[in-house]
């Protein structure tokens, strides 16, 4: 009777194991239906291939999105590197274990509405952007506001001396919109947004355009919480980094757009976090 109510407990133990559900999240960067359908192949994807349930969870902010994995309702997230770096300051042990090819060596685009009749630089001129309205992107955006936020202050001095205005339009989608519409003169954008806008004919070169870019820098990646291995089984956090390595399909890496993905740690965001203690924005 007592071995076979071990076996039955086991059994339930076993059950309840298997039953576990991995949410992941990730930053709202631009669209939402775009997020959605990119984001929910990944978890078909994840759930095949690690044969558990996935399931992913949109969130409205980028403060949002380290919160939900402060809190443990979500395991897994894709974040910009300032957002990972916040997320895995709150949850100790937490690792950054994948990141775009790309996101080696991100970079920002500075856009301009084409009425200001500024071209292509090579440098940031402080003369030439004198005046003009600026808007960057989420306040938490590597991309959209840190990275560029940085080399405004290192090229140009404070934004608010520099612009006559300053905003900030949520993501780099709206960031676009609002540029080539004339309700800002300049702004900040991913660039990997910019070449899919393009792409899509979602920018149009007779009202919008490129005035600068910046140096590479770390950005977008991969972070799941210390914990992961304790609730999932021992060796989780090597297989979920193996599947998210193993991601070839073009459908599914057009849809981030990547060409593929690397392995990432923690220490390769160093940089950004210098930068982001350097003007106040990581304490």
């Amino acid at each position: 009777m007592l071995r076979t109510l071990l076996a039955v407990t086991a059994l339930l133990f076993s059950t309840l194991v298997g039953a576990e559900t991995l949410y992941f999240t990730a930053i709202p960067d631009q669209d939402e239906r775009r997020l959605q359908t990119r984001f929910d192949q990944v978890a078909d994807y994840l759930a095949e291939t690690l044969d558990v349930e996935v399931k992913y969870l949109p969130v409205k902010s980028y403060a949002a999105a380290v919160t939900a994995f402060r809190n443990n309702q979500v395991q897994l997230a894709w974040f910009g590197g300032l957002s990972g770096l916040q997320a895995r300051r709150m949850v100790p042990g937490s690792q950054a274990i994948a990141q775009g090819y790309e996101d080696q060596f991100f970079r920002t685009y500075f856009v301009v509405n084409t009425r200001t009749g500024l071209d292509k630089q090579r440098e940031l001129a402080r003369e030439d952007l004198m005046g003009l309205s600026f808007t960057y992107g989420a306040k938490g955006s590597t991309s959209g506001r840190l990275m560029p936020q940085y080399y405004i202050e290192k090229h140009l001095g404070r934004d608010s001396d520099v612009f006559s205005r300053v905003g900030y339009s949520g993501d780099h989608s709206r960031t676009l919109a609002q540029v080539q519409a004339g309700v800002f003169d300049a702004g900040a954008v991913n660039y990997k947004v910019w070449q899919q806008a393009i792409r899509d004919g979602v920018v149009d070169p007779a009202k919008i355009k490129v005035l600068w870019e910046t140096p590479p820098y770390p950005d977008y990646h991969w972070t799941v919480r210390g914990d992961a291995d304790a609730r999932f089984g021992d060796g989780f956090t090597r297989r979920l980094q193996a599947a998210l390595l193993g991601m070839t399909e073009p459908e599914l890496l057009n849809a981030f757009p990547r060409q593929g993905f690397v392995e990432a740690s923690n220490e390769d965001y160093q940089a950004i976090s210098d930068v982001a203690e350097a003007i106040g924005l990581l304490r």
